[in-house]
Order: structure tokens, then sequence, then C-alpha cells
């Protein structure tokens, strides 16, 4: 049978509302007076595009609401995104020292979001463009947080830039991608507006490489790529060409652009795949009403790349989880899905995964979501640009200090260079390409950001995350390793 939307307009603005509202000022107040305003600040590390996080909260417990913004948009071009998408628990809340002494880290988040919020709502300007105009001309190449971080930056340091985006609007996942109950797309859109503010013009609807040729791209003086990852990697088995079998990020969109009353969900949905897009596409569907929602993973818990706090959303959001089990077939009948076949996989003696013999059976379903990765960007790269050089995963060879690549004139940045980070990470590189092209155009280094306690430090670090970010899982893991602790000596026994 044909997919049908469930619920009512009601019910769904109820399901998908904001699931971490705004802070109310005296909830602001109160959350930000528990900061210890650390001398040499974790969270700063920690934060991919260095904002002084203990400056823009002191703002906020001090009445400088305007002022927090400014300190953070100055960072973050995207800071109103970040504060609701940014896996903080992972970032700059996951370094906070308030988790070792309450067990509970100050709510950066929410407070950026409170901040960011306010001028937003109010039209309160607090980016200016450039009053000295520099005369360069940059090309960039998608309209996502990469393309944007890059374009602000080099508006605000004088140059002139211009965004081709092949969609009806820019703003790249964080208008058409992130889930619904995070970020509504307005929220992407006013930033596009706030890079608009400083300069920097936007072509949507226009697609490189069709529209727009590597002839025309030659006649700026830097091009910065930030096109994101390509479409979504298919199952590669029998029936996976059913109209119910969707692309996870295909199915997000659609709620970012459709009224959610007409957007039509199954009643047993299997989503593929155990990423956060998974994550996000299991939570949507039983958002939308769907009645049953089983997410399927070929690996183990412990292999899963979705973060522990997505996961336990889902789960309280009734989704459930089959681990080590593989879709091996699409059944349908008269055109539409009615199940999927499943095989049991386990890992083998020299640890490669595999399908047990003999295990396979069908559970019934009406929707398949498929979330098991985007495909790279390297044959439209090679295509447009036949001398770039990529690495063995497809992506960009580049300098990570500057985002240049292989082509003296090009730089990159975000997923289609990184494999796949987070929005901030993206906003960051992008950042960082914009500050490589202001140097290449004979212009004064840009430093910093540098945490007020590293100044005066000789060859010290910036303390910024925007120079070495830090993901405080893999310094734990890091510190672990080093540890005495975790190689205790062997124990001796009482009878030698």
């Amino acid at each position: 049978m044909p997919l049908s939307p469930k619920l009512t307009a009601d019910q769904l603005a109820t399901n998908l509302g904001d699931i971490a509202p705004r802070y109310s000022e005296q909830q602001a107040i109160v959350e930000s007076s528990r900061c210890l305003f650390c001398f040499d600040a974790p969270c700063i590390t920690a934060c991919p595009t260095g904002i002084d996080i203990p400056a823009f909260i002191k703002k906020i417990m001090t009445g400088n609401v305007t002022g927090a913004a400014r300190t953070i948009l100055s960072a973050n071009i995207l800071g109103a995104s970040c504060a609701r998408v940014c896996p903080t628990e992972v970032l700059c809340e996951g370094a906070c020292v308030m988790l070792d002494r309450d067990s509970d880290p100050i709510k950066i988040g929410r407070l950026q979001r409170y901040a960011t919020d306010h001028v937003y709502e109010n039209r309160i300007p607090v980016l200016k463009p450039a009053a000295k105009k520099s005369g360069k001309r940059v090309a960039v190449i998608g309209g996502g947080p990469a393309g944007m971080g890059c374009a602000a930056e080099l508006a605000r340091l004088g140059h002139e830039v211009v965004i081709f985006e092949r969609k009806p609007n820019a703003g790249g996942l964080n208008t058409y991608g992130i889930a619904y109950y995070k970020m509504k797309p307005a929220v992407s859109l006013e930033e596009v507006a706030l890079v608009k503010s400083l300069g920097v013009e936007f072509r949507c609807g226009v697609e490189v490489g069709e529209d727009v040729t590597r002839a025309d791209l030659e006649r700026f003086d830097a091009i910065f790529i930030g096109v994101g990852l390509g479409d979504g990697k298919r199952l590669r088995i029998p029936g996976e060409d059913l109209p119910e079998v969707i692309d996870a990020l295909t199915f997000i969109e659609q709620i970012h652009t459709d009224p959610l009353h007409q957007i039509p969900v199954g009643a047993r949905v299997a989503v593929i795949g155990c990423g956060n897009t998974a994550i996000d596409a299991a939570t949507q569907a039983r958002r939308l009403g769907a009645e049953e929602v089983i997410v399927i993973y070929r690996r183990g818990e412990l292999q899963m790349s979705a973060y522990a706090f997505e996961y336990d959303l889902a789960k309280r959001d009734g989704a459930t989880f089959l681990f080590h089990h593989t879709p091996v077939e699409v059944l349908g009948r008269d055109g539409h899905v009615t199940g999927l076949r499943l095989a049991r996989t386990r890992f083998n003696d020299s640890g490669a995964l595999e399908q047990v013999e003999g295990s396979e059976f069908t559970e019934p379903f009406d929707m398949v979501l498929k979330a098991v990765g985007q495909q790279k960007q390297s044959e439209w790269l090679t295509k447009l640009f036949p001398g770039l050089e990529l690495n063995r995963n497809g992506t960009m060879v580049r300098d990570f200090e500057t985002g240049r690549t292989s082509l003296p004139r090009v730089f990159t940045g975000g997923d289609c260079a990184n494999g796949g980070r987070e929005v901030v990470n993206a906003v960051g590189e992008g950042k960082k390409a914009a500050r490589g092209m202001h140097k290449m155009f004979g212009e004064a280094e840009v430093v910093g950001p540098i945490q007020p306690s590293r100044w005066g430090v000789a060859n010290g670090p910036f303390g910024s995350g925007l120079d070495a970010p830090i993901r405080v899982p893999e310094l734990e893991a890091k510190y672990e390793q080093l540890s005495p602790a975790s190689h205790p000596e062997p124990a001796t026994s009482a009878l030698t």
C-alpha cells in the first residue's frame, strides 16, 4: 500500500516542537552564574570555532546579552544553529570542569541560543561589513556551513564573495537536513541573511559544472569548495528501488520543505544504519506517527557511530534496535514494500564481519529508510578540476591549517574535505580557508582567537579549538591509554 500521513497538524506541532526550548531571562542568569569562568578554559579548546565561552557567559550574567551574541557570532557566524545542533556533550560541555565537580556541565549550547536568539528576534546588528575593500573576488561553491563560514570571514576581511548554491535556498544541511525538533529551517535562513548583510552575494539555484563553468570560476582570484557530501549510498540488494525505500536525508529534507501534516510515513518503519542521521530519521518517523520503528545495524551497539545521547533519545521516543543484522532483500508486492529479508551477522576469528549461514528470516515493514552513509564527491571534483589531488578515501588533499588544495588558488573545507563531521567543524574549516586566502592575497596573517590566559605565552598554543579542536571522548581515550592504571602490573600470587 502507498504511504500516507498519520497525524494532524496540531499533533505534529507538539511532537516536532523544540526538544530544548529557549531559556527565559531568569533561567539564563541562573545558569550563567554557575560558570567558574576558568582562567584557561577547556571549553574554548573543545570548540572548533574557538568561541570565548566564559566571556559570553559572563556577559549574559551581567545583562549584556547583545555583547554575548557579538562574542559568539564574531567567532562562529552560525552560532545560532550550532547552539541547537552541536554535539555539546562531546565538545564544549564535555570539557566543562563542572562535570567533575557537580556531574552537570554548564549548559553552554542553551546559553548560546539564548544570546543569539535575542539579537535575531530584536533585529540587533552585531556584525558590520568591512570598511576597506581589497578588490579581490572569491567564488565559494556550496552555500552550506563551510561555504558560509568561509564567505563571512572573507567578507569581514574586505574581500568580495559570491556563493554558488544549487538548491533554492542556502544553508546546506542546516536548512534541509537537521532533525526538525532540533532546529527549524527559519533559523538557518536567518543566518543566511546575516551573511548577506556582510556583503556576500548568493546565487541560488545555480549548478556549478552546468550553469557555471570552470572558465567562469577562473575569473575569480580564489575558489573555495564547500559542497559537502554526495547522494546516499545504496544498499545494493534486490528490491531497493521500490518507492517506499527512501534515503534518510531525503526523508528529513521533505520534513523541512513540505507541510508536516502532508508527509507520508509508514506504520512499521525500518531504518538501516546506526549513525546520527539514522537516529534523526528514526526519531522523526516516530514523531510523524509511525507505530513502530526498528533500527537495523550490521554491527554491535559498541560499534555504532551515533552519539550516546542521540541513541538514548531514540529509545525514549520508542525506537527499537536490532544489532548484528543486515538486510539481504527488500520484499514487495504490487510494486510496494511489504518487508525485509534479514540475516544475522557476526565477527569471525579474524575480526571480519560475516553473515551467519542459514540465519535468514523475514520481517514485515511498509517503509525502509537508508542511512548507510553518503558518497564522496570525487567524480564531480575530478571532472570540474582535473588536476586536483585526492586522498584514497575520495576527499581532497589539503593543508589542514589553510585548506589549500593541490591547486594553488583552490581551497576547501567541510564534509567534502574531512569526510563528514559536525556543522561547527565545517564553519571552522571554512574560516581557516578564508584566512589562508587572505594571506595568499598578500595581506597580514590573521591570528587567533587567543584565550586571554594565553597572551604573552612564548610559542605556546593559542588555546582555541579553531587551531587544534579536541573531542572529549578521543581525549579521554588517549589519557586512558597513557594512564598507569590502565596498564596494571601483573598481580603477585600469594603462593610465590
